[in-house]
């Protein structure tokens, strides 16, 4: 069985201002594809879902210490924007608020430094927009990319546009896999394509979107994940958000376990990314606790988890105000864009 032993060295970056100190992983090269191993994967439905369904039930967290996972949620959140109206200016409203997601009277009152969110995410036509508006900062450049967001383009067409992405300044690059290499099992195909998808990236990290509302069943979802990661993903991700069926519980816990065993045959630390309908604060908070009970401490830093998100900041920021003052604001007062 064909295993990558050497483990990523944690590193420590600092400098920029407005910004926490992130903790990040030294990359490694992909592994061949195992077969063996894919072929050993199931997933037990019923299990999974009751797992799930505890879970919110088990979490509850009140006062500090909701507000202290609340604002670790906030520096896991890729701030964006996708929409077909999208223009120069929405960027720059958005990475403004990237660049204080939380008022500075709030802070104060919580005690804490100034934050920022874990990356701003675009389309390739927003890059220059976004690094005009992050100039000075950490922040990273996300850009969706490999014809986002059903992934039906020629595949010379998909790689160059990742190569285009890179080249205009995007640091992170958001890819979408090719559901049909998953439903009729060709998983050769399915690595292929994610290995060229990483080499177009370069030094740019790449989010492999499984789309997981269209793989057809857990096990697929599994199996996907798994093969993504052996080709060099630097972060598994559910959806575009444009699906019918987004980021869910049970599709989280078969990612995170598939991050999980590949950790412990590996030694390679690869990030969840849970995308499309998580819009409340609560529902932020039950994530984090289920990467936490999962996976451990380690990755609930930003350069392991990532929120997909647009208006989940507001969401996080009334309920903020709420801890300091006792009331809820209107959610008008916390518009991302």
């Amino acid at each position: 069985m064909a295993t990558q032993t050497t483990p990523r060295e944690s590193t420590t970056e600092t400098g920029a201002t407005g910004h926490l100190p992130q903790v990040t992983e030294r990359r490694v090269e992909p592994m061949p594809l195992d077969m063996d191993w894919l072929r050993s994967v199931q997933a037990n439905t019923s299990a999974i879902e009751r797992r799930a369904a505890a879970l919110p039930a088990r979490r509850s967290l009140k006062k500090a210490h909701q507000a202290a996972w609340l604002l670790r949620a906030v520096t896991c959140i890729d701030l964006t924007t996708l929409s077909g109206d999208d223009t120069a200016r929405r960027v720059e409203r958005l990475c403004a608020k990237a660049r204080q997601p939380i008022a500075p009277d709030l802070l104060d009152a919580l005690g804490m430094a100034s934050i920022t969110t874990g990356a701003v995410c675009v389309y390739h036509e927003m890059i220059p927009a976004a690094r005009r508006a992050l100039e000075g900062t950490n922040i990273p450049i996300a850009a969706v990319s490999t014809g986002f967001p059903a992934g039906l383009s020629p595949l010379e067409l998909r790689i160059r546009e990742i190569e285009m992405s890179v080249e205009a300044g995007a640091t992170e690059i958001d890819i979408v896999i090719s559901r049909r290499h998953v439903l009729s099992g060709d998983w050769q195909a399915l690595y292929d394509e994610m290995r060229a998808f990483r080499e177009a990236c370069g030094e740019a990290h790449v989010k492999a979107i499984l789309a997981t509302g269209e793989l057809g069943s857990l096990r697929n979802v599994a199996r996907a994940s798994l093969v993504c990661m052996m080709a060099g993903a630097d972060f598994i991700k559910t959806s575009t958000g444009k699906e019918s069926v987004n980021a869910t519980l049970p599709v989280s816990l078969v990612m995170i376990r598939a991050i999980r065993e590949y950790y412990e045959r590996t030694g390679v630390r690869v990030g969840y990314k849970p995308a499309g309908g998580i819009s409340k604060a609560k529902d932020a908070i039950t994530y984090l606790a289920l990467m936490k009970e999962e996976l451990g401490d380690r990755w609930l830093q930003p350069d392991l988890f990532r929120f997909g998100a647009s208006s989940l900041l507001g969401d996080i920021e009334r309920q903020l105000e709420h801890h300091v003052t006792g009331n809820y604001s209107a959610a008008y007062r916390h518009a991302t864009s």
